[in-house]
């Protein structure tokens, strides 16, 4: 119910528009001056203030001011008795909704009213709907050259009315692509319409996609309207667009052609205004080769391709993703996490991370929700990570009569700069970067350990002279 405050010294207007307003179905409260009126907006939130411009004391034209400044989402509308250019003119340009002359007819203030709630219900949507297109967009974490690239060309093409072919590993984030590239658009207003092509069988894909008919099919109990028509003049993200069937890819085809459809069952050709973003973690150009997917479909679908970086191309990303998790886990799991120590973000940037940003996540949310302190520690990625079979460090442990801390260490190095002279086929430059250390050192450090490639004698044979 919308909440209306009526200012005007006239104790009989006050009681007019109190009972008429209230009949209309809304909040009704009354202020006998600009001063009264300030006290009850202290109080609450008001969707519209209707008051009068001539008033004792604060006039109607400061009254709004104030309202402006202190409460922009309320809506006002000025009455008086006084009419003038000049002062509709002043009120207008203060920001005011709409303007009254007294005296006016029922049905006049009615309108007037409707409309200026209206305009403001539609304005607060349209805020909300900024709001979300922002959080959508602003998900899409990096700095490095590639997703920067990447988010370079979803500007370029966003208000570019082409369909888009999205090209990317499972969890690279495809689907916040296809919301950018929506969000910066001209159908930005208008629905944002998601399927996975993959998870339903052929039948159920037509049925989501095209509608269906009352009667059309055993379950079709009623008409039901396909994603295409829910879409109109938004965007409709075909995401795997790869696992389409045959059958479907035909009438799919069709309506990227004709902008026109059938419901499953039905007789009358639907026109649509959809622009279409699909994506895909397979190569389309080979399944065309291979005969799966229809090559008229393909150039139909891949006027833009965009190829989104698997996450181990671009690691420098890693740190600013697990500030974006954390944060984000926090708020929903209600913890206190300050951060994450340097020893576990050089180990997570040095996983393959074959699940991408997606499987980041995962691993993070579980780490938050168990993590017995407020900084994230390598340990607490051990069950998370282990059971994805990434690789986990052993945790150590002290025996009972203690450790030579010294000889501990150094056995250690010693392993490691072996290993690396052995997975470098012993050149040292190479293997001194593989260990992340500078040539001077890792040569230091081979003389310190004695660290020497041992010669490869060959055994005689019978015949051969001694």
């Amino acid at each position: 119910m919308e909440k209306i405050l009526v200012v005007d010294n006239e104790a009989g207007m006050r009681e007019f528009l109190l009972i008429f307003l209230k009949k209309e179905g809304y909040h009704v409260e009354t202020a006998e001056n600009g001063e009264r009126a300030l006290k009850a907006l202290e109080r609450e939130i008001f969707d519209l203030v209707i008051t009068d411009i001539k008033m004792p004391g604060m006039s109607g034209l400061e009254l709004l001011k104030i309202v402006n400044s202190t409460s922009p989402e309320t809506m006002t509308v000025m009455m008086t008795a006084f009419a003038s250019t000049e002062t509709a003119i002043e009120a207008m340009k203060e920001g005011a909704s709409d303007y009254l002359t007294k005296p006016f007819q029922i049905e006049e203030i009615k309108l007037r009213i409707q409309n200026v709630l209206e305009r403001r219900k539609l304005h607060r949507e349209n805020v909300r709907l900024r709001k979300t297109l922002h959080e959508n967009t602003t998900q899409i974490i990096g700095k490095s050259e590639k997703i920067r690239a990447v988010l370079d060309l979803v500007e370029m093409v966003a208000d570019n009315q082409s369909n888009v072919l999205i090209y990317g590993e499972s969890g690279t984030g495809k689907e916040l692509i296809a919301r950018a590239i929506h969000a910066g658009s001209s159908r930005g207003n208008y629905p944002f319409v998601s399927i996975n092509c993959s998870a339903l069988p052929e039948g159920l894909l037509e049925s989501e996609l095209f509608g269906h008919m009352k009667g059309a099919f055993t379950g079709a109990i009623a008409n039901k309207e396909g994603l295409f028509e829910v879409a109109h003049k938004g965007s409709l993200f075909l995401d795997e667009i790869s696992e389409t069937p045959k059958s479907s890819q035909v009438k799919l085809l069709r309506v990227l052609q004709e902008k026109e459809f059938r419901r499953i069952g039905g007789t009358k050709n639907i026109q649509v205004d959809v622009r279409i973003i699909a994506a895909t973690n397979q190569d389309l150009g080979r399944l065309v080769s291979e005969g799966s997917f229809r090559e008229d479909l393909y150039y139909r679908l891949d006027v833009i391709p965009i190829t989104l970086p698997p996450l181990r191309e671009r690691r420098e990303d890693i740190p600013l993703l697990l500030d974006f998790f954390i944060q984000k886990f926090n708020r929903r799991l209600e913890k206190k996490i300050e951060g994450i120590d340097g020893e576990a973000i050089h180990f997570l940037m040095n996983q393959e991370w074959k699940g991408n940003v997606r499987e980041l996540e995962n691993v993070m949310e579980r780490a938050i929700a168990l993590a017995p302190q407020p900084i994230l520690t390598i340990w607490d990625f051990r069950g998370g990570l282990a059971r994805k079979g990434l690789a986990v460090p052993a945790p150590l442990l002290i025996p009972q009569g203690g450790v030579d801390l010294e000889a501990l260490i150094g056995s250690i190095e010693k392993e490691l700069l072996v290993k690396a002279l052995q997975e470098t086929h012993w050149v040292k430059k190479e293997a001194a970067k593989l260990l992340h250390i500078d040539f001077r050192s890792f040569r230091y450090r081979l003389e310190k350990y004695g660290v020497k490639r041992r010669k490869i004698v060959e055994c005689p044979g019978p015949d051969h002279p001694v």
